[in-house]
C-alpha cells in the first residue's frame, strides 16, 4: 500500500486507486479524460489526485489541450513520476536467477544474474540475497526508494501467502518463500507464478493495456498460460487457472511429470522434445541445440518431433481461446527462438481446434528475453503497492 497520510492510507480510497491505476498503466491523462473513463466527477478526480501529487507519486505535465471547443485554460495531464520508487524483481530458474530493478512505469533500469548450481532452498535464498544487495548498492543506489521485491517462479504458487506449493524444475515443496525471502531482505515480498507475472507485466505495461481480455501463452521448458478475462489476472480458486501445459490431448501419449498423461507440456516442452528427438535418433546424448541444427537440416525424424510438438500446443491453444474467448492471444517464451519450426503447426492445430469464430482470434508471437521475465516479477510488486 502507499504510505500513510494520516489516519487512513491511499490504498483504502477507491477513487484514489482507480485514478493512480488508470495513470499509470494507460497516462499521461487529463483530469478531464480520467473522470469520463472512470465515471467520476471532475472534483472527486482533482480530490483523489492531490494526495497522490503531495506524495510525489504523480505530478502535472505541461498544458498540452484544451478539453473541449470554447473550454477555458488547457488541460494539465497527470502522469507518473518514475522515479518515486524503485521495484526489485527476480526470476528463479533452476539454472540462474535473473535480476531487476524497475522503476513505477515498469522499466527496467538495472539487470543481473546469478548462476545456481544448486536449486536447494537454503541455496537458493542465499544467491537472492547477494543478488539484491548487488542490484540495490550499486552506483545508482535504489536501496533508499525501494521497499518491494516480486520473485516469479514456476509451478504452483499461493500468491496471497507466498507459498510455493509444488515447483517442478527446482523440485520444491511447501515452500514459504515470501516469509523466507523478506526475512533475507528486508523488503515486502510478493510472490507470484512465473507466467502469470509475465501476464500481469503485458497487462499493465504491454500487449494487454486496455484489453478486457487476453491471454499469454509462453513455450519454453514448460508451457505455460496467463490469462486476462474482463481486466482481471484470472488464478481461479486453488491458484492455478490457465494452466494450458495439462491439458490432456492424447491419452496414450507420453506421461508428464505433473502425473497425467498426454498433456500438451509431455510433448512440447523443451525437455520432451529431447527425449523424443533421443529416441528417433538412436543418441542418447543429444541436446535442445543438437535436435534444433538437425530439424533445420532437413532430418525429418526430428522434424516430426518439433511438428508433433507444434499441433500439441496450437491445440492448447485452441482449448484457450474455445474456453474463454479472448480478444488476442500472445504467444512468447525462451521456446520461440525456434518459433520456425513450431509457427505452421501450430498455427494449424490451432485452426483445426477452435471453434466458429474463435479462430479469428489474432496470435501476436513476442519473443522475449529472460529480463523479461524478472521485470514480469517486479509488475507484480508495483501491482502490491496499488492493490494490496
Amino acid at each position: 500500500m502507499f504510505p500513510e497520510t494520516g489516519p487512513g492510507s491511499l490504498s483504502v480510497a477507491p477513487a484514489a486507486t482507480a485514478v493512480f491505476t488508470a495513470v499509470l498503466t494507460e497516462g499521461p491523462l487529463s483530469r478531464v479524460t480520467l473522470a469520463r473513463r472512470l465515471g467520476l466527477s471532475s472534483a472527486a478526480v482533482t480530490k483523489a489526485a492531490r494526495p497522490l501529487i503531495e506524495l510525489g507519486y504523480l505530478h502535472e505535465l505541461a498544458a498540452t489541450e484544451r478539453t473541449g471547443p470554447g473550454a477555458g485554460r488547457p488541460a494539465s495531464p497527470l502522469a507518473i513520476r518514475s522515479d518515486r520508487e524503485f521495484f526489485v524483481g527476480v526470476k528463479i530458474t533452476a539454472d540462474e536467477l535473473i535480476g531487476v530493478v524497475c522503476d513505477l512505469g515498469a522499466r527496467v533500469r538495472s539487470a543481473a544474474h546469478r548462476p545456481l548450481t544448486d536449486t536447494g532452498v537454503e541455496v537458493v535464498l542465499g544467491e537472492l540475497g547477494q543478488l539484491v544487495d548487488e542490484l540495490l548498492d550499486g552506483p545508482d543506489d535504489y536501496r533508499q526508494r525501494t521497499r518491494r521485491l516480486g520473485l516469479a517462479i514456476s509451478g504452483d504458487v499461493d500468491r496471497s501467502s507466498g507459498l510455493v506449493r509444488y515447483s517442478p524444475f527446482l523440485r520444491w515443496h511447501n515452500v514459504p518463500l515470501r516469509e523466507q525471502a523478506s526475512l533475507l531482505t528486508g523488503l515486502s515480498v510478493t510472490v507470484e507464478n512465473d507466467v502469470k507475472a509475465l501476464t500481469a507485466a503485458e497487462h499493465w505495461f504491454g500487449e494487454g493495456v486496455g484489453v478486457e481480455s487476453f491471454a499469454l501463452v509462453t513455450v519454453g521448458t514448460g508451457i505455460g498460460c496467463g490469462l486476462v478475462v474482463n481486466g482481471r489476472l484470472v488464478s481461479g480458486s486453488h491458484g492455478v487457472a490457465g494452466e494450458v501445459g495439462h491439458i490432456g490431448i492424447d491419452a496414450t501419449g507420453p506421461s508428464c511429470h505433473c502425473g497425467g498423461r498426454g498433456c500438451v507440456e509431455s510433448i512440447a516442452g523443451t525437455y520432451a522434445i529431447v527425449e523424443q528427438a533421443r529416441d528417433r535418433t538412436g543418441r542418447p546424448d543429444l541436446t535442445i541445440d543438437d535436435a534444433v541444427a538437425l530439424a533445420r537440416a532437413g532430418d525429418e525424424r526430428v522434424a516430426a518431433v518439433f511438428a508433433r510438438a507444434g499441433n500439441a500446443i496450437g491445440t492448447g491453444i485452441a482449448a484457450v481461446a474455445n474456453l474463454v474467448g479472448p480478444a488476442r492471444i500472445v504467444v512468447s517464451g525462451e521456446g520461440l527462438a525456434v518459433y520456425d519450426l513450431f509457427e505452421p503447426h501450430i498455427r494449424a492445430g490451432f485452426e483445426r481446434q477452435a471453434f466458429g469464430a474463435a479462430a479469428q482470434c489474432p496470435l501476436s508471437i513476442r519473443p522475449l528475453p529472460f529480463e523479461e521475465w524478472a521485470r514480469g516479477a517486479a509488475a507484480v510488486s508495483i501491482q502490491s503497492l496499488v492493490v494490496s
